[in-house]
């Protein structure tokens, strides 16, 4: 009776789909809590949301992002003076919002020391919620993307809590698991001046339901020294950012360690990372190095090696304009700083080289890549 029998495997395998992704309290599907079956491999990451077509960090980026097709949005994460966190790409704004050009605020430029840096400008820490509310976001590379210019001064800064709710609401109309990716920004500086983010962030997302190692969340970091702090705090995925390899977590640097992130892509490095972290996520070209040509070289050890460490790979950033493409995937002129080259194909290098996962300024682009190379 081949019916009978192809209807009961039918079921088997919703029941299955079921219980991997678990259920939520209305008897469907827990898409905060989607549970082992999640993400999906390799994994689009919408980095600022879709950044590359709306200014980042808007949640009309966010919006973008995941209508083009992105798993994961990520949020970078600020704090205002009352403890709110918000989404910039720095805590420094003057670059990605119109406060420069608005005198009530003149007052408030100021010059500090971020992570060992001068830095001269207007600081979320130093606005509340409110005042950061009267504020408009801005295209923060004009010369790579002159089309988001067109939505300067348009949209409010959000807060994490404004973007989990879109992610709800999102995910609930397309009955879709939307992951996101928060980014605590500076955490030894925020510490230091009494605005600590990682209580406040894994308690806000536990007020929305998100519940450890089964949440779809990943939090990352720069630094070392707040993931493992937050691995005491929480079971979520916890991800190791990694730099150029002569740079250094900042912790490492306020504590003298002389070490930097060139100790940490090593092997003995990455194994030191898997007793905190679950996925370690290094600039792209620590996977695929740029040759003398700048082109795409040979991929090196390092997706092996975080493997054999038990770690998840994911990489940033990939971008679609000429200047962050290798010279033969520009498209002409060469020269353009605004020009869309074939950022798919440097996607797919990435994919071949064995990543999990990646972040995207475009993530139609990245979606397209990841369909293509499922189907090959």
């Amino acid at each position: 009776m081949p019916f009978p029998s192809r209807f009961a495997s039918l079921i088997a395998i919703a029941a299955a789909a079921v219980l991997a992704t678990g259920c939520g309290s209305d008897g469907g599907p827990d898409l905060q809590n989607p549970g082992a079956a999640w993400p999906p491999t390799p994994t689009v990451t919408g980095h600022r949301g879709a950044s590359a077509l709306r200014p980042e960090h808007t949640l009309a980026a966010y919006q973008k992002a995941i209508e083009d097709g992105a798993d994961v949005i990520e949020p970078d994460l600020v704090s205002t003076r009352d403890g709110v966190l918000v989404a910039r790409h720095e805590n420094e704004i003057s670059g990605t919002t119109n406060v420069a050009t608005l005198s009530q605020f003149a007052a408030r430029k100021a010059s500090k020391v971020i992570d060992g840096v001068a830095v001269t400008g207007w600081f979320t820490e130093d606005f509340t919620l409110a005042e950061l509310k009267t504020l408009r976001a801005r295209e923060r590379i004009p010369a790579n993307r002159p089309g988001n210019v067109a939505y300067n001064d348009q949209f409010e800064i959000p807060t994490l809590q404004e973007i989990i709710d879109l992610v709800k609401r999102e995910g609930q109309a397309r009955n879709k698991v939307i992951g996101l990716y928060p980014e605590t920004k500076h955490p030894s500086y925020f510490k230091a001046i009494g605005l600590p983010m990682e209580k406040r962030l894994v308690d806000l997302l536990a007020a929305n339901g998100y519940r450890g190692k089964d949440a779809a969340v990943f939090i990352q970091s720069f630094e070392t020294a707040n993931l493992k702090e937050l691995r005491g705090m929480t079971a979520i995925r916890l991800v190791q950012l990694v730099d150029s390899p002569a740079n250094a977590p900042y912790d490492f640097v306020a504590a003298k360690t002389g070490r930097t992130y060139a100790d940490l892509i090593t092997a003995n490095g990455l194994r030191e990372i898997a007793a905190y972290a679950d996925v370690v996520s290094p600039y792209k070209e620590i996977i695929i190095p740029r040759t003398g040509a700048n082109e795409l070289g040979a991929p090196t050890q390092f997706v092996t090696n975080a493997r054999a460490a038990g770690l998840k790979v994911h990489t940033w950033t990939l971008r679609p304009e000429n200047p962050f493409l290798p010279a033969s995937l520009r498209a002409a002129p060469a020269t353009s700083p605004s020009q869309r080259g074939n950022s798919g194909a440097e996607i797919l290098a990435y994919l071949n080289a064995g990543i999990d996962g990646f972040f995207t300024d475009d993530p139609a682009v990245g979606r397209a890549a990841v369909d293509a190379f499922v189907k090959k």
